[in-house]
C-alpha cells in the first residue's frame, strides 16, 4: 500500500482529523460495526486451515458480502456517502497501482537458475531493499520474487518467502515517499521529499540490518542440511538473461503519475478514478497487450494474484471503515511518546492498510499540538519540529507492515506467487505464529526502542 490511493487517503482522513474538535461520542460508529472487520480477518486466518476448499472457491464472496454489511449501515442507517465514496475512491486508486505494478513487472523476465548461496541470497535481498525505494514495494516485489524462486527452487521453503516479504516488500521501501505508500501520505500533505531519507535511514540500515543477518544464519543452516547434490547445484554459476526491459518505460510512467503536480492528483471521473489511476491502468493495458506471449508464459503470469487481492482489499478498505473512524477520534486510547505512536501505528498497520493507519495516527499526533494535517504548512512545520513523532509514525507503518500477510499489498501476491509456484508458503497464523512474532516483533522492538528512546511526550 502508491500514489492516488495515498492522497486520497490523505483528503478524507484529513477531513475527518480536522472536524474531531466537534466530534461527539455519538457521531462515532458503534463498536459493534467493527465486528464484519473482526470476522475477515478471522476467516481469511482460519479458513484456509479449517475448510481450505470452502475457502477457495467462495471467499470473493465472503469478503463482497461483509463489505455490504458495512456499505449498508453507511449508506442506509447513516447516510454518510462520502465515507463510501472516500473507501472507493482509495480502493481504486490502491488496485490501479498495485495492479499496473503487477501487470508490468510481469512483462520483465529475469532468468537465473543456479548462485542461491546464502551470501548471494541475502545480497540479492539487499539489492532489493534499495531497489524498493525506487519502484516501490510493489514493483520491487513483483519484479523479484519468480527470479528469487528460481534461483533457490533446490531448496526453498517458507523461510525464503517470508524474508522476501520482511525486507523486500516492506521494511525496504523506507527511504523515499515512493517506497511505500504510507510515505507518500506525507509527502502529499507537505513532509520534503528528502526528509524520510534524512531522518529514517537509521532506522532503515538497522532493521535491514539484523534481518538479513538473521537470514544469513538461518539460510546456512538450510543450506548445510541439503545433500550435496543439492549444494552443487546451487553453487553453479549460470548466465542471468534479462527480457521485456521496454517495461521499465512503462513502470518510469507509473512513478510519473505518483509525482504528478497536486492540481492533477485531485482531478477525478466520477468522484473515485484519478487522473494518476487512469494513467497507471493505461499503463498496464499497454504492457500485457506489448509483451510477447514467451515473456508471460516464462513468468508463468496469471491473473490470479492480483485478483486475490483485489476481492479481498474489497473487503477490507469497506469494513476497516469504523475501525479507523474510531481509532481518528482518539476515544480509545491516549498516546504521548514517540515509542508508543510506533507501537500502535505499527500493531494497526499489521492488519489494517498502512496508509490510512499512517494518517490516522499522523493526525492524532499533529492534533495533539494544535496543528491540522489538512494544512501543508502545519505539515512542513510538525515535519522540522516534531521529528520524532513523525520519525515514529512513519517506521511503525512501513514497518509493522510486514506482521501479516494483509498488513501491505504486495504480500499477499507474493505469497499467491509463491503458492502457483508450487512453494510451500504458511497459513495466515502460521506466518505470525513462525515468523512475525518470534523474528520481526522482537527485531523491530530493538530498532523502535534505540531509535526512538530519547523521544519526548506530547505537550
Amino acid at each position: 500500500m502508491l500514489s492516488s490511493l495515498l492522497y486520497t487517503a490523505t483528503t478524507a482522513a484529513a477531513e475527518a482529523a480536522h472536524a474531531t474538535a466537534d466530534h461527539s461520542a455519538s457521531s462515532l460508529p458503534p463498536m459493534w460495526m467493527v465486528a464484519p472487520f473482526v470476522i475477515l480477518l478471522l476467516c481469511i486466518a482460519l479458513m484456509p486451515l479449517f475448510a481450505a476448499h470452502f475457502w477457495e472457491h467462495h471467499y470473493p464472496k465472503v469478503a463482497v458480502a461483509l463489505g455490504l454489511v458495512t456499505a449498508l449501515y453507511y449508506g442506509v442507517a447513516r447516510h454518510d456517502t462520502h465515507s463510501l465514496m472516500h473507501a472507493a475512491h482509495e480502493y481504486v486508486s490502491f488496485m490501479a497501482l498495485v495492479g499496473s505494478l503487477f501487470v508490468i513487472s510481469g512483462g520483465i523476465n529475469i532468468r537465473v537458475k543456479g548462485e542461491a548461496t546464502p551470501l548471494v541470497n541475502t545480497t540479492f535481498l539487499a539489492i532489493g531493499a534499495v531497489l524498493a525505494n525506487i519502484i516501490g514495494t510493489t514493483g520491487a516485489s513483483m519484479l523479484l520474487i519468480r527470479p528469487w524462486i528460481r534461483m533457490n527452487k533446490y531448496r526453498i521453503t517458507s523461510l525464503h518467502i517470508v524474508f522476501f516479504i520482511f525486507v523486500v516488500s516492506n521494511v525496504g521501501g523506507c527511504l523515499t515517499p515512493i517506497g511505500d505508500p504510507p510515505l507518500f501520505l506525507g509527502f502529499l500533505r507537505g513532509v520534503p521529499f528528502f526528509w524520510v531519507l534524512e531522518h529514517c535511514w537509521k532506522g532503515w540500515a538497522m532493521a535491514c540490518t539484523l534481518l538479513l543477518a538473521v537470514f544469513f544464519v538461518m539460510d546456512t543452516k538450510n543450506f548445510r542440511r541439503a545433500p550435496k547434490e543439492i549444494r552443487e547445484k546451487e553453487t553453479a554459476h549460470e548466465q542471468w538473461l534479462f527480457r521485456g526491459l521496454k517495461n521499465i518505460f512503462l513502470l518510469g510512467v507509473v512513478l510519473g503519475a505518483v509525482l504528478l503536480p497536486k492540481n492533477l492528483q485531485e482531478m477525478t471521473f466520477a468522484g473515485v478514478v484519478t487522473v494518476p489511476a487512469l494513467i497507471m491502468m493505461a499503463a498496464a493495458v499497454v504492457s500485457y497487450f506489448l509483451t510477447p506471449r514467451p515473456i508471460h508464459e516464462a513468468n508463468d503470469f496469471n491473473f490470479a494474484p492480483v485478483k486475490e487481492v483485489g476481492f479481498l482489499f474489497v473487503g477490507i478498505f469497506l469494513t476497516m471503515i469504523p475501525a479507523l473512524q474510531i481509532l481518528e477520534s482518539g476515544e480509545l486510547v491516549k498516546i504521548e511518546t514517540p515509542l508508543q505512536y510506533y507501537f500502535s501505528t505499527g500493531a494497526l498497520s499489521a492488519f489494517l492498510d498502512n496508509a490510512p493507519t499512517y494518517l490516522s495516527f499522523l493526525a492524532a499526533s499533529m492534533g495533539a499540538e494544535g496543528l491540522s494535517v489538512d494544512a501543508m504548512a502545519d505539515v512542513t512545520k510538525f515535519a522540522a519540529e516534531g521529528g520524532q513523532f513523525l520519525i515514529a509514525i512513519s517506521l511503525g507503518a512501513v514497518f509493522f507492515g510486514a506482521g501479516s500477510y494483509i498488513g501491505n499489498g504486495p504480500n499477499f501476491m507474493v505469497k499467491s506467487i509463491a503458492e502457483k509456484a508450487k512453494v510451500a508458503t504458511p497459513s495466515f497464523l502460521g506466518y505470525i505464529v513462525r515468523f512475525s512474532l518470534p523474528i520481526l516483533v522482537p527485531i523491530l522492538v530493538v530498532v523502535g526502542w534505540v531509535v526512538l528512546k530519547g523521544g519526548g511526550v506530547h505537550g
